[in-house]
């Protein structure tokens, strides 16, 4: 799994991690330290906290399998982005009102996205 997907899971998932789950996952995805660096900041060992990550990506990975939520907002926006980019080429139809209409769309596309 790319660090990427891992940082969406954690996102979504991570309040339903342990603290040390959540703590460990942090300093890996978000501030990009090593285990040896972690295990230091953390006062314990390098394998307690690669068993302590390897245990967390679980429990993302299972969350993740079973609501779908990370999958639906990547195809949400994967979506979306092909909205913005059919509605650039209207943006330059001859016709003024394709023209409006197009920036209608455009702008609550972009409300949705927010």
């Amino acid at each position: 799994m790319d660090t990427v997907e891992m940082l969406l899971l954690f996102d979504y998932y991570g309040d339903m991690l342990t603290d040390r789950q959540r703590m460990c996952l942090d300093l890996r995805y978000n501030q990009d330290l090593s285990l040896a660096e972690i295990a230091e900041e953390l006062g314990v060992s390098r394998q307690g906290v690669h068993d302590n990550i390897i245990r967390a990506e679980a429990h993302l990975q299972k969350m993740e399998a079973k609501t779908g939520c990370v999958r639906r907002y990547l195809q949400s926006r994967q979506a979306m982005q092909t909205i913005l980019t059919s509605v650039e080429k209207l943006q330059n139809h001859a016709d003024p009102q394709v023209r409006e209409t197009a920036t209608a769309i455009a702008n609550a596309a972009k409300s949705i996205e927010e």
